[in-house]
Parts: structure tokens; sequence; C-alpha cells
């Protein structure tokens, strides 16, 4: 009945065309749904309610282009135009499933439909005051128009009867949870009409004349009269081109509906089958072949097919029978509008309307976020006063920003922030350099980034580095290196790229490192620091430096700090063992770190070395040993305060022999059984873990002066669980384990000392490694 505005004097009488093209619309669909176009046999098509208002979009701006006293082109221009927005409709459907996009409709936000979905609320209800009320123009927000229909007595009983009987029904409807209730209650509602004009004695004329009854329909109306309206030659292209914006809103709106019924019809119904692909190719096919036929849209009502299937059509032959019984009372001919009471019309539009409007303003209050709320409020707002399109693009710029705000503000783009004493290298190093490393690891700061990096995520960042190096701060805890590691960063898009940038130039003026890991030259993260100035060729620059893992990146700054330790501290009597480099740096980079004598980071150091010096001092008698004595020494007489003697060291020594091996030369693999333990003298080594097959990852480096295998040896372990490798050229000394168990027989007092020194290493290892790798994600 409301297809067209019937408010409108050009489209006061198209009430019975609207009825059949409603008819014709729900016949192609329920013949291409149950012909096997859908995957539900008794599935129900039908005309979409919420179309309407689109509809009558287009029909107003036809009217105000073309001119009310051109009735005969506006008709054919609306007419075509309803078919075309059906055929745009139809193809937008059918490509979507034909190419597998069914799931992008789900990333559209649920909150936007939710708001269109209210503000089609509103239009119905509004729409319900001019066809109840018998307004004769489009229904505006002026002072003359509420005049008219508040302070009108006539108009006024005329809507608020309609709307009281919607209200009745929604009573009933709290009482009587059960799906026939609308469809009864709107079989009793005419004749409880008739009844009381029967009672009240009222001619039928009268009561139709006073706007209670629509108006009679000529009975030699054939049903399918809706076609004469069709004069290509009287139509405006022009007008058409005017409601292109209001076909593709209609398209977009139509299109969300299918992603939402089908999968809660499958649900409802049991079926594990559904493919949403396949149903949106069904109603493309539907909607482009209504719109060739002159119709509106059409789409699988969910209500309408659950009460079809429960009541037992669930089958292709019922939903072809219910397209011929819909066919037969189409031909009925449209004569019985003319008995329709008013009321019955409105108090429909007025259930529905609020229904909707329940919908998106009741049900969601207090289940979607504040700032969702406001924006579902909003776009019902826009629509009544705009109109359709413009509210649906105010809701999606307030979702864009809110979006964004939401964002900066619960996705926190840094993970973790650490220090060089709670994150450390996975390397093994002499107890002296463990130790300095403690003492001044405050230097170096790690913070682990994640998310992606946009224009309101950035500042956080931004801040948190302002904060680190503010006087205060910097006073209680100076750094010499910044570690941001990437690795859980998703993109970086041009706001956040020049951010690093300023991060960059912020942390050279302090005279600080800026350290990037997990970060490729070829990743898109690399692309946009590129493109943003961050670097021009190289990666690493000066104060800019680049790793592919974070524990390469700990390693450099670790190695660059024992620099600065050997370089300020006494020549040792006993020769102290050079650190591994792991990168080309230079040593003399290291001008970055001793600028200023009385720096916060100098004292740092100074302090360290002066709390270190006693502990490092070796007795005299030590200078003259030979090997392996002298590297057991350096190995173990720092791990206890006891005084040990050097007959230990000696003793100790003689159990031991010595290798040479080669660069990349493969010391043990995994699996192999634990049958030694190895001292390193020179050179380094690396432990292999395997993660996949011929795959394995760097687990550890040892460097001379320590430690490795001894957990195997000492428990008497099946097999290796790591590869050992020589990463240089290296000396190392070997104690077998037919050594080990001939110390134990021999002197157990030896034996239990020379494990208890050697579990220091298990237990710094240990902890290194726990930390490492719960702090690694």
């Amino acid at each position: 009945m409301i297809t067209f505005p019937l408010n409108n004097p050009i489209f006061a009488s198209f009430g019975p065309d609207g009825i059949s093209m409603f008819f014709v619309s729900c016949i192609i669909a329920q013949i291409v749904y149950s012909c096997g176009g859908s995957i539900f046999p008794g599935g129900n098509g039908s005309m979409m309610i919420e179309v309407v208002p689109f509809l009558h979009i287009m029909a107003e701006r036809i009217v105000l282009y073309v001119g009310e006293e051109h009735k005969q082109e506006i008709i054919a221009s609306t007419m075509v135009a309803f078919a075309i927005s059906s055929i745009m409709t139809g193809v937008a459907f059918f490509l979507l499933g034909a190419f597998n996009l069914g799931s992008l409709i789900g990333f559209f936000p649920r909150h936007i439909l939710v708001g269109t979905i209210g503000g089609v609320g509103w239009f119905l209800v509004i729409t319900g005051i001019e066809v109840a009320g018998r307004l004769d123009e489009n229904f505006d927000y002026t002072i003359p128009m509420f005049r008219k229909v508040f302070l009108d007595s006539h108009t006024l009983m005329l809507w608020s009867a309609a709307l009281g009987a919607a209200l009745v029904l929604r009573l009933i409807q709290q009482r009587y949870n059960n799906a026939l209730v609308v469809p009864a209650y709107y079989m009793v509602l005419p004749i409880a009409f008739y009844f009381v004009l029967a009672i009240a004695r009222l001619d039928v004329n009268q009561v139709r004349d006073a706007g209670w009854i629509f108006p009679l329909v000529k009975s030699d109306l054939p049903f399918w009269h809706f076609y004469t309206n069709f004069n290509f030659a009287m139509v405006d292209w022009q007008a058409i081109a005017k409601t292109v914006p209001a076909m593709l809103a209609l398209t977009f709106f139509g299109v969300l509906h299918v992603p939402i019924n089908v999968p809660a019809l499958g649900v409802s119904t049991n079926r594990d089958d559904v493919n949403v692909n396949r149903e949106l190719i069904a109603h493309g096919m539907s909607n482009a072949i209504s719109g060739c036929f002159g119709s509106v849209q059409n789409y699988l009502v969910y209500t309408n097919s659950l009460l079809f299937i429960r009541s037992g059509g669930d089958s292709r032959l019922a939903g072809l029978m219910l397209a011929g019984a819909t066919m037969a009372l189409w031909m009925v001919g449209p004569w019985i509008v003319g008995y329709v009471p008013t009321l019955v019309v409105g108090s429909l539009i007025f259930h529905l309307g609020l229904d909707l409007l329940k919908e998106a303003l009741y049900d969601t209050w207090g289940s979607v976020h504040y700032l969702e709320y406001i924006t579902i409020c909003m776009i019902i707002f826009f629509m009544a006063i705009w109109g359709f399109v413009e509210g649906i693009l105010v809701g999606i710029v307030m979702a864009c920003i809110f979006f964004v705000v939401q964002n900066a503000r619960l996705c926190d783009a840094i993970r973790s922030m650490h220090t060089g004493q709670e994150l450390r290298s996975t390397v093994r190093r002499l107890y002296r350099q463990q130790k300095f490393l403690k003492h001044v690891g405050g230097q170096i700061q790690v913070i682990k980034l994640q998310g992606y990096m946009f224009f309101g995520t950035i500042n956080q960042v931004e801040r948190a580095i302002r904060d680190m190096l503010d006087e205060r701060a910097w006073e209680r805890s100076p750094v010499r290196f910044l570690i941001l590691d990437l690795q859980l960063v998703q993109g970086i898009d041009f706001s956040a790229a020049e951010a690093f940038v300023r991060i960059r130039r912020l942390l050279k003026n302090r005279e600080v490192y800026m350290i990037l890991c997990n970060i490729a030259r070829d990743s898109d993260q690399a692309k946009a620091l590129m493109k943003a100035g961050m670097w021009a060729d190289e990666l690493d620059d000066g104060d800019l430096k680049c790793f592919e893992y974070l524990n390469d990146a700990l390693e450099w700054c670790e190695n660059t700090l024992l620099r600065a330790y050997f370089a300020r501290v006494p020549h040792h009597r006993i020769p102290a063992v050079p650190i591994k480099d792991t990168n080309t740096a230079d040593s003399e980079e290291t001008h970055i770190d001793m600028i200023s004598d009385a720096s916060p980071r100098h004292k740092m150091v100074t302090k360290a070395i002066q709390q270190l010096i006693p502990d490092t001092g070796v007795p005299q008698m030590y200078s003259n040993l030979s090997q392996p004595t002298l590297l057991m020494v350096q190995a173990l007489s720092e791990l206890t305060h006891d005084d040990i003697p050097v007959e230990f060291y000696h003793k100790l020594g003689s159990y031991l022999r010595k290798e040479n091996c080669l660069r990349g030369q493969c010391l043990w693999k995994d699996g192999d059984p634990a049958d030694c333990l190895i001292v390193l003298e020179q050179g380094s080594l690396r432990s292999l873990m395997p993660v996949a097959k011929d795959d394995y990852v760097v687990v550890e480096s040892i460097l001379p002066g320590t430690v490795v295998g001894e957990l195997g040896l000492f428990t008497g372990g099946p097999h290796r669980t790591r590869s050992l490798i020589a990463e240089q050229d290296s000396v190392l000394w070997k104690l077998t384990q037919e050594a080990f168990e001939s110390m134990r027989l021999a002197d157990p007092q030896l034996a239990a000392q020379f494990i208890m020194l050697s579990l220091h290493f298990s237990s710094d290892r240990m902890e290194t490694m726990t930390r490492y790798a719960f702090q690694l994600n």
C-alpha cells in the first residue's frame, strides 16, 4: 500500500498498483528460491519493507526535478527508477556471490546497520502518521505541520487510532509470544472495525469520505494495471540520474540483510551446509528478474520462512505451491483495497516502525559501547532531518572517527617495557662481565610495540620515550640504548613513520642509540619508514641500528657496554677474555658513550667498575699458570667468595683434554649422547635448537671462559637436546664422561666442588633464558 508516497496527489491512487508490484516481487523471489536458488527448500521470498523509504526518496526527487505539472513524466520516470534500482540491487548481490565476497559484508560495522534500521523505523512512524492521518503533503518539521498533526482534532483522531491499535498489539505480544499473533490480529481488526460501524449504524461511504477507509478502486482495474504506467517515451532520464545516490544507498542497505537472515535461518533450521555466496547469487537473480518485470526488491524473509518451514512447508514443492497461491491472489485484482480501513494499514506501519525503533534504541541500550550508541542515535536523527543517504554517510564518518578514538584509547601500542637488567641476551659470558652488565644494564631500554602504528596510537610511544628522557628520570636511570621491538607491529602509517623520525632526532640529541629489531629491509614497516625519511640507503646509520632479532640487538648493546668497561678497567693479572663482535660496529663508535665524565651514564659505569675492581683482583701467583689451569681459574675463581687453593684448579685441569675445532665444525648434534662438557679457551660457539625439519634457531652464544654441556654430563642425560657449532676457529678443553667418572671415584670432593661451581653457569643461563622466553611474546 505504501510502495508509492500516497500523500502526494500524483500517487494518491497508486495503492493498488503498489500491491500488485508487491505480489510480482514475491512470486519471482519464491520461484527462484524454490527452484533451487536457495539451500532452504521452504524459504519465503518477499518485498523488503525497509526499502520503502528509499523508494519514496526517489519518487520525491523525481517530482522536484520534473515538476508536479508534468504528471505523466513523473509516473513513467518513477516506475523506471524503481525497476532500475531492483536490477542494480540484483547485480550487486550476484557479483558478491559470484566472486565469493559474501564474507566481506561482515566487515561492515553492525551498529551502522542498526542505526539505519532505526532510521527506517522512524520513517515508518512518520509514514504511519501520513497514511492514517490522510495528509495531503509530506510530513516536515515545521510549525504549520505540527499544528495540523497535533492540533487538528480530526487528523489527530485518525492517526492516534492507528497508533493505539499498534500499541494494543504490542501489549498482546508481551503476553502471548507466538508467530501467529500478528497475522491473526490483522485478520480480526478489520472485522472488528466493520462490526463497530454496523452497531453504530454509520454509512460506509460517509466513513470513507472522512478518511477512515481507503478510496474505492475501479472495479474493472486489472491486476496488471501497473504495467500501463511504463511509458519509456515519457521518461526523464536526467531525473532518474538524480536518484542514483538513493539507489546506491538502497542497494547497500539491501545487501546487508543476507548475511544476517541466511545464517540465522540456518541455525534455526539446523542446517550446516549454508553457503552465503550461493544465497547472494539467488538474491541477485530474484532482484534482477523482479526489476526486469517492473517490480521492486525482495529478499529471503527469516520470520516468514521459519513459520512456513515449521508448519510443514519444508520442500521445494511447497514453495512452488506458495508461489502459485500468491499468483492466484494477485490475479483476483486490487478491488479489495477500497474496503480496507486506514487504521489497519496505519497500525501495521506503526507496529513495524516501533519494532524497528525498539531494536535500534532499546535493545542496544547497555549492550553496545556508548560511542556506538551515540552513532546509532545520530544516524536516526540525521536520517529524519536530512535524509537516508545523508544519515548513512554521517554514520559512516562518525564510525570512522569513533573507531580511531576507541583504538587510540583502548589499544595499547606498548606491549611492555624492560631494561637490560631484566632482559638479557642469551650469551654465556664470564662472571665478571655478567656482573658488570647487571650494574649498567639499566642503560639499555627495550620497548616492545604491538598492533598497527597509526596517528591514534603512536603518540603513546612518543610520550613514553619523552618521559624516559625527562631530566628527573634521566638522573635516576640514564639511557644509552633504546631498542624498539617491532615483532608484533602489523603496520605503520605515514603519521607514525614521521613520529619515528622525530623520535630518532630526539634520541640523537641526547646521544642515545636508536635500535630497531625484528624488521626486514623488504618489509612493509621498513618501506613505510624509508618513505618518511627514516633512512636513505642503509638500515644502519651511526646512531640508528637495525637487527633481525631482539637477541642480536641486546647482544650488540651489551658488547658496546663491555668495550667501555675494558677501555677503563685496569689490566688484570689474568688476561681479559675478548668479547665477541656480533656486528660490524667499530670500537671507535664508543665515543657516544663517554662524552662527559659528569654524565649520569659515565657515573653509572664508573661506579660499577669501582665495585667490581676488588672482586676481579687475582693473586700474583696465578699469572704464571699454564693452561688449562689458568683457564679454570679464569672461569671459576670468581663464582665463589671462598678461598680455593690453586691446587684445586691444577687437579681439575689434569682431567681435561685440549681440542681444536674449525669454524663451522659440529661438536655435537641434538640426539647425540651427553658424554662430555666443554670449557672454551678461544673462539666462540653457538647452541642451536631444532624447530622444524632441517630448520634450527640460535638459542645461545658461548664465549671464552664459560662452560657448556655441564647439565647433560652431571645428570647423565640420555641425549643432547641442542646442537653445538663452532662459530669461529676455537680452542677448547673437554671433560669426557670417562674422565668425570674417574674424578668422582678418585677425588669425590673435587668432583662435588666442580659440580657446584659449574652449576653457576646453568643457573645464570636458566634465569636469562626464562626471562627472555617469557618476554619474547
